[in-house]
């Protein structure tokens, strides 16, 4: 058995940079308070924009009257959706497979026909200060129509439900398409707007197959990401027609296109500078475009520039949180422990426009298992709520909880150790998905192996109402284009620009890329993000994909130095460039030891010998490698209250290879305790009219330390062959698992088992009681 220590690395292969644990190059201006965020943004002459948002959850707006708002001294300009261009419905291609409808995205941008949740922005004045914009939003006179809200995909799907769009109707692809537009007269209004659907093998003739087959309904609310910076965006028309805009993005170049698209200005006309970012996990990506087609139309009718800051309020109110969803899960398993088929149906509420993760979530739902036989439909359904948005891993999270929860159970039934059970049904090398491709070399096995010798496991649990539950996850990890420079300074460090933004540490695992290639210290690459104007395209942050296709694009700029740096010393040896060596920072001639020179002498002489070194390169890789992670957890169930404490809390996933490995770890054990947080405590309290309650942090319960234990970290590190450094997506994974493992946990502890989420006190004791009440 291996000694285990807190946060181990299973590491395979060893660097002098990768692996290591250098000080992160942003950290010192974010700990003295130097970095710039979104909201430090002055500029001289600066309005302050709000935003009046709908009071309903749906209605028609009849009118919208602005002149009591521009009679207030101080207030400069007031937008509405006639003051942007009206978007054709063109569906384009996003990154990580989806797309967008850019005819649903302006209107949730600005409401247009009609308010389609509580908080749909419907209005913007640009005032001389924060508190007279506030003072205006009163003053604007909007004529409401009140409609009937819908508040969850079952009512939504119900005949004679309102109806949120005229003219959607459903699409049904494998891809992660949203929504369409076409003439009603094509197909009857609905709200389910698509459906997807995935089948592998003979599902009837595997659950003929199976001793036990099991069917479970399964159901979690809406939770928001929790990031603690809000919104904000400055926006500054230029006298050149074109627009500058300063942003909290976790996507700079999509914020760029979509912009561009719902101003109805050419992309060239548009530059985005990203700002550092203070928290996202999703809910600042592709779709986190809210705020900056509005600045830029205040600060083009107003004449100067315009910032837009959210508050709290408006962040819950107006910007996506995740899919509440309803999963009906069934399973068949022989004695042995095989599963012979499995099923799933995924309902996901979109919120207001189409493009729920629920493609994600089939894609995930049985994504650590080889199942012969499997059938998953997808439906992605309107309600009068915010937009749905991205969050970690996207889908797979609810889903997981689902499929494990069910899995835990079979494992009862059967009498089966779980993760034997896992070991028996794991994914390999070679595992072909119902709804994705067929698995490269990937870690599912190892992970499960070493959660087998870990102390954890074998640790007695002591005292009543105490359980242990684990539970796995899947991801399929992003990629996308991305560019990147390296530029050899005088001094011999290199300055590295890439183009896609930091919010998890990529400075720092970029410069160690581009330090482990050119034989450096990483202190020596000195990293920085480019606004659009300053590199190629470079798709987001998202889906853990820029240290795989970033990474890909540094490792190419920096081998694009180390051959320049060969060719220069070859040419002042005048020597054949065959025949000259690179290591450790130096180069050497093969034959003759006098001839040696570092990097740092080379770059002293760069305007003597030939002129700058610049290494660029453009990627958009594939081999993307899948991620898998299984986490262990024991709890405790006070009986007389229902509260649930974490007692220990155990994360091991294959990384394919840690970079760095402290953010890799602080990457697990964030999305752990979001994932508690997602199991035990958040949710969005709504009332009948589609009013949100607990819209502060006050009110929307996230788990703080004093509701954790320490969260020890295993990495085990299967190298992904798609790599230079065998890297896979780290912080995705860590999300997945947790909803699973403590319900699987609760029910260890218990006796019983709650199908829904968040398993708050409250739910845990009506759940005891129909127990107490069952056995009476």
């Amino acid at each position: 058995m291996l000694d285990y220590q807190p946060n181990m690395v299973l590491s395979t292969e060893e660097y002098s940079v990768v692996g290591t644990r250098p000080i992160r190059h942003d950290g010192p201006d974010k700990v003295m308070g130097r970095a710039r965020y979104a909201a430090d943004i002055h500029l001289p002459g600066m309005l302050h924009g709000k935003i009046l948002r709908s009071p309903h959850a749906h209605a028609r707006i009849r009118s919208i009257d602005p002149s009591r708002a521009l009679a207030l001294p101080g207030v400069k300009a007031v937008v509405t959706s006639a003051d942007l261009p009206e978007v054709s419905a063109e569906v384009a291609d996003q990154e990580e497979g989806a797309t967008v409808n850019y005819g649903f995205y302006s209107r949730n941008v600005m409401a247009r026909e009609k308010a389609l949740y509580q908080g749909h922005a419907v209005a913007a004045v640009a005032a001389t200060s924060p508190h007279l914009a506030e003072e205006a939003l009163a003053l604007l006179d909007v004529d409401y129509e009140v409609l009937s809200p819908v508040l969850n995909a079952f009512d939504a799907m119900e005949d004679g439900a309102p109806i949120l769009h005229d003219r959607l109707l459903t699409m049904s692809s494998p891809a992660m398409r949203s929504g369409g537009w076409g003439n009603v007269e094509d197909g009857l209004q609905t709200n389910i707007a698509n459906r997807f659907e995935f089948r592998m093998g003979d599902v009837e003739q595997g659950f003929k197959e199976a001793e036990l087959v099991l069917e479970r309904e399964y159901h979690t609310k809406p939770v928001h990401q929790g990031y603690i910076e809000p919104h904000s965006a400055t926006a500054q028309w230029n006298a050149d027609d074109t627009v500058t805009i300063w942003a909290s993005s976790q996507g700079h170049f999509a914020l760029r296109d979509h912009t561009s698209t719902l101003l109805g200005l050419p992309v060239s006309k548009v530059k985005i500078i990203p700002m550092e970012i203070g928290g996202g996990f999703g809910g600042k990506g592709q779709g986190g475009c809210y705020l900056e087609p509005v600045a830029a139309a205040l600060a083009r009718k107003s004449g100067q520039p315009v910032k837009i800051t959210m508050s709290r309020t408006e962040v819950f109110h107006g910007t996506g949180p995740t899919s509440g969803t309803q999963i009906t899960v069934k399973m068949g398993v022989t004695n042995a422990g095989k599963i012979t088929a499995a099923e799933a149906h995924l309902v996901f509420e979109a919120g207001a426009f189409p493009g729920s993760p629920v493609p994600s979530g089939c894609r995930t739902i049985f994504g650590p298992y080889d199942i012969p036989n499997v059938y998953i439909e997808g439906l992605d359904v309107v309600i009068n709520s915010q937009k749905s948005a991205a969050y970690r891993a996207p889908g797979s999270p609810p889903a997981a909880f689902a499929s494990e929860s069910l899995v835990d159970e079979i494992c009862g039934r059967i009498g089966m150790d779980p993760i034997e059970f896992r070991l028996i049904n794991a994914s390999a090398e070679g595992t072909r998905q119902a709804a994705g491709p067929t698995y490269r070399r990937i870690g599912m096995v190892e992970v499960l192996q070493a959660a087998q010798q870990h102390p954890h496991l074998a640790a007695r649990l002591e005292g009543p109402n105490r359980g242990r539950g684990i539970a796995a996850g899947a991801w399929f990890n992003g990629t996308g284009p991305a560019s990147a420079t390296a530029s050899v300074n005088s001094d011999g460090t290199i300055s590295l620009v890439e183009g896609s933004p930091d919010i998890g540490g990529s400075r720092a695992a970029m410069a160690m890329h581009a330090a482990e290639v050119l034989g450096i210290p990483a202190t020596d690459i000195k990293p920085s993000i480019a606004d659009t104007d300053s590199i190629g395209y470079s798709s987001g942050a998202g889906g853990s994909g820029v240290t795989f296709k970033m990474g890909t694009a540094v490792y190419q700029a920096a081998e694009d130095v180390r051959n320049q740096l060969i060719e220069r010393a070859a040419t002042i040896w005048d020597v054949n460039k065959a025949d000259v060596e690179f290591a450790n920072g130096e180069l050497s001639h093969k034959e003759d030891p006098e001839l040696k020179i570092t990097l740092k002498q080379i770059a002293r002489r760069l305007n003597a010998t030939g002129g700058p070194i610049v290494g660029r390169a453009t990627a958009n890789p594939g081999g993307v490698g899948n991620a898998f992670g299984l986490h262990i957890v024991d709890v405790e169930v006070d009986p007389e209250t229902g509260k649930v404490d974490i007692l220990r809390y155990t994360a091991l996933q294959d990384v394919g290879k840690a970079i760095h490995p402290s953010y890799v770890e602080g990457q697990i054990q964030g999305g752990v305790v979001q994932g508690i947080g997602w199991a035990l405590n958040e949710e969005y309290f709504v009332d009948h009219e589609g009013a949100m309650l607990n819209s502060s942090f006050l009110d929307y319960r996230m788990p703080t330390s004093l509701d954790l234990p320490m969260i020890d970290t295993v990495i085990v590190e299967v190298a992904n062959p798609g790599h230079p450094f065998g890297v896979r997506g780290v912080g995705e994974v860590p999300l997945v698992p947790p909803m699973g493992a403590v319900a699987n946990a609760i029910a260890n502890a218990i006796g019983v088992r709650t199908n829904h989420l968040p398993m708050t006190p409250g739910a845990l004791l009506e759940t005891l009681w129909e127990k107490s009440s069952d056995l009476a």
